[in-house]
């Protein structure tokens, strides 16, 4: 009954189209490259895949009573904020097919059909995967679905005959269906660019069977007489690329997860090195084939940093690929758990910074040619009005109409008056903000901008664990923050005047500064006209703004102790604190032995309240100590939250945070099995294992290697490499003993070979730019510590840890490096079983039990 309706609604829907543009096909070149056929231009486009009408998305915003129509037309304003033009789903088939492959007109249809009218709406394209293949549980059990890939699997739908039939009866039905909302079907909508048939397929099967198969998918799809162009996946079992391309397909998709997936947890350290290039080993079949390529999914996976997505955008278009998508955009209605996919994190109200380092890769995509070399690393961290920083956390686009940064930064814009837009988060020589979300700056003429103010978010918890609807991991908290511009055409007296609905705050200049909350607002200099109507902004209008509201319900410390000092250093205790209430008093009640003291901690910026710790207290021991806040509705006492403080004669917690003060010429503990195992970064293997020794409190990360080399069922044809190799990032650990490194000149390893014969363990030192500096140790059967020179540390090949996907990505890391090694710079170490052995040793079964390593 409702479709029927919309039907009848048709004529309105369509007439309501605010900022699309009708635009032509696309059509393939003789050089693989995209173009649209009413003007010819090269086909760019960047955005996110984005879930909401399906599955878990579907499911929570019922559970959670969140209208998704609603939701949809905020997130997708955000889009276009961000600059976003492109967006891709891989349909769930499933929900909206039966066993035999007919389309079903349910919910789950119309509220994508929804969202692909708001999108077009905002002249966002789409690229679009009918079929999933999934079920339609993730991170759920799965429900018992209609559709055939419920009844066969991935599996058997690339084989079985009545599968196949379905998918193909399915995949006709479904580029035929007509969107009510535009009255325009599938098949000839302006706006997809291309169809990619399904999500990963994964073929195993004959060379001619697998060609066999996307041909009839294929010709189910041209049965429709659509004219767009047809993709498929090839960057699994690239052995069958020919196959692949011997149907007739117009280019190939691919995706890339340099970090791996699923590390439970953030991942530590420089991982520009597993973003430097994307090697595709079989791209001559692509040029051949004079085929196109598309990045369907990516994401630098457990990663919460921002400097990290326009390198992966410039190595995407050092390969020749036009068009991607990240992988995934958070429902605003889900960010605060990010329960859909732990693995990653993405929402501009919730993670702006690294929000806004999509919106730099977006402009990569389109500034940056096709086949591009901007050379290896390190050179290419800098590269035409892009940058990228691992030390600052920073990524920057810096050109003469466009100033757009992930963090504080003190660098000088290029733009001057022909300026039109800055985006940001964190301080600039353009823009002082102290609150803690993204802003955006839009020039609408000379003398008038418009500014527009995203609330604060907090991360209060790990995002990428196990994660609940029930669970917080970031808050959002409006507040008042100091701002100053420094922008051209605004002069001192200038006037802000509130935009969006409801916002009444009226903000005063004086000398170019003014309190601000989130929000838009109009920015206009003394004297200057200006007529809100002819405002001409791409895709969104004057006065829009979407953000949730405060979700800060009580008093949240985060705070992580330093884990060991020397008695000769100096401690700052450090903490982000958010409350609900207003805070009157902040202080550490410290301990360590019979000494104790309190000290007030005050606000240094933002949410950052910090102390010196009394020198009495950095004695050899334990320092152990509370956080007491309180507000003007109690104290609070931390870690734990329990209300009251430790004077109190009733207080129950006995929790505390711990640093450990040892003596100045203590050596400093890289890695410690007992405490550090979790951490290791390294392709897990069912005969890793964690084992105590016959000591107290001492454990023995154990690395069975049955085989060296495996064949890859994904790319059988790779070159074999005879090496297992793992890593643990030190950062942390050792963050109390960084200014000690200098004064260190030997490595000691406890450790031993397994069953019960010697074998090489090559030890080495990774330095922040991604260089690594080993030696190999010859292990015996028997736990013995191993002394390293670090003179005698020499170069050695950096392995790609974690691993990346998909797996044909160089194993090593080759760079242009040429430093010396410099322990102050190190921050990881690598493991590798393989280095040193000859090839019958290869053959062999190896392990190796690791107990700590120490710098001395």
């Amino acid at each position: 009954m409702f479709l029927r309706l919309l039907v009848i609604c048709l004529a309105v829907f369509v007439s309501d189209i605010a900022f699309s543009q009708e635009k032509g096909d696309v059509y393939v070149d003789d050089n693989g490259l995209m173009h649209w056929s009413d003007n010819g231009e090269e086909v760019r486009g960047f955005g996110v895949n984005y879930s909401a009408p399906f599955a878990h998305g579907y499911r929570s915003a019922q559970k959670l009573g969140a209208d998704l129509k609603d939701v949809i037309d905020q997130d997708v304003y955000h889009f276009s904020r961000l600059g976003f033009d492109l967006y891709r789903i891989h349909v769930w088939d499933t929900e909206i097919s039966d066993e035999e492959g007919n389309l079903l007109e349910n919910e789950h249809l119309e509220i994508f059909d929804y969202l692909l009218k708001q999108l077009k709406d905002r002249g966002i394209n789409f690229v679009i995967t009918p079929i999933a293949y999934w079920g339609n549980g993730w991170p759920e059990p799965d429900e018992n679905t209609p559709g055939f890939s419920n009844k066969y699997g991935k599996a058997g739908s690339l084989t079985n005959p009545d599968a196949i039939k379905a998918q193909e009866n399915y995949l006709a039905q479904f580029l035929n269906h007509v969107n009510p909302y535009t009255g325009v079907a599938y098949k000839d909508e302006s706006n997809i660019i291309a169809f990619e048939v399904s999500n990963e397929p994964h073929h195993r099967g004959e060379p001619e069977e697998v060609t066999a198969f996307i041909q009839k998918m294929v010709d189910a799809m041209r049965s429709t007489s659509t004219g767009k162009p047809i993709f498929y996946n090839v960057s699994h079992s690239i052995n069958l690329a020919e196959a692949y391309f011997d149907a007739d397909i117009q280019g190939g998709t691919f995706q890339w997860y340099p970090t791996g997936l699923g590390f439970q947890k953030e991942l530590e350290g420089n991982l520009l090195p597993n973003v430097n290039d994307y090697h595709i080993p079989f791209d001559d079949v692509i040029a051949k084939n004079k085929a196109a390529k598309l990045v369907y999914e990516f994401d630098a996976a457990d990663v919460n940093k921002s400097y990290i997505y326009p390198a992966m955008a410039r190595s995407f278009r050092e390969a020749g690929i036009q068009i991607g998508t990240h992988f995934a955009y958070d429902p605003t209605y889900l960010a605060h758990g990010n329960t859909e996919y732990n693995t990653h994190y993405m929402n501009l109200a919730y993670t702006p910074q690294k929000a806004l380092a999509l919106m730099i890769a977006g402009e990569v995509f389109h500034q940056v040619p096709v086949n591009s070399n901007f050379g290896t690393y390190p050179e290419n961290l800098k590269f035409q009005d892009f940058e990228v920083s691992y030390e600052d956390d920073l990524a920057v686009l810096n050109s003469e109409e466009k100033f757009i940064y992930t963090n504080s930064n003190s660098l000088s814009p290029k733009s001057g008056d022909d300026i039109k837009l800055i985006a940001g988060f964190g301080n600039s020589e353009l823009v002082k903000y102290e609150g803690k979300g993204a802003y955006f700056l839009d020039k609408l003429q000379d003398g008038v901008w418009r500014l527009e103010v995203m609330p604060d978010a907090i991360l209060i918890d790990n995002p990428f664990g196990a994660n609940s609807l029930e669970k917080t991991v970031a808050v959002i908290n409006w507040n008042e923050w100091e701002m100053s511009l420094d922008l051209p055409g605004l002069a001192d007296g200038y006037s802000i005047e509130a935009l969006n609905e409801g916002n009444d705050f009226k903000p005063e200049v004086s000398e170019e500064s003014f309190k601000i909350k989130p929000g838009t607002y109009l920015l206009k200099a003394p004297g200057v006209n200006f007529d809100k109507t002819s405002a001409d902004l791409e895709n969104f209008s004057l006065d829009e703004f979407s953000a949730p509201e405060s979700t800060v319900e009580r008093t949240y410390v985060i705070h992580e102790p330093v884990r060991e000092i020397s008695s000769a250093s100096e401690l700052e205790i450090s903490a982000e604190i958010v409350s609900n209430k207003k805070i009157e008093k902040i202080e550490a009640w410290l301990q360590n032995g019979n000494t104790y003291e309190s000290i007030e901690l005050k606000n240094r910026k933002d949410y950052t309240y910090s102390a010196e710790v009394p020198e009495n207290l950095l004695a050899q021991g334990f320092l152990e100590y509370q956080i007491i806040v309180t507000t003007d509705s109690g104290e609070f006492t931390f870690p734990g939250n329990t209300a009251g403080n430790p004077g109190d004669w009733d207080f129950q917690a006995d929790e505390k945070y711990k640093v450990r003060v040892v003596p100045e010429d203590s050596p400093i503990v890289l890695f410690y099995a007992m405490e550090d195992e979790d951490y290791v970064v390294g392709e897990w293997l069912p005969t890793l294992n964690l084992v105590p020794t016959a000591n107290p409190n001492e454990a023995e990360y154990q690395v069975n290697v049955e085989e060296l080399f495996r064949k890859d069922i994904e790319n059988p044809e790779a070159t074999s490499i005879y090496d297992y190799s793992f890593k643990y990032n030190f950062n942390r650990k050792t963050e109390g003993r960084r200014a000690e490194f200098s004064e260190k000149d030997k490595l000691i390893v406890k450790a031993r070979a397994l069953n019960e014969k010697p074998t090489k363990l090559q030890v080495a030192l990774l330095m922040k730019n991604g260089a690594a500096f080993g030696t190999i140790l010859s292990l015996n059967p028997e736990t013995q510590e191993y002394e390293i020179s670090l003179k005698d540390l020499k170069p050695v090949k950096t392995v790609t840890l974690p691993r990346p996907y998909p797996t044909f990505l160089p194993y090593y890391f080759e760079h242009n490096n040429s430093d010396d090694f410099n322990i102050e710079e190190v921050e990881s170490l690598q493991f590798s079983i393989g280095p040193g052995l000859d090839e019958d040793e290869q053959l062999e079964k190896h392990g190796v039990g690791i107990i700590r390593v120490l710098l001395k």
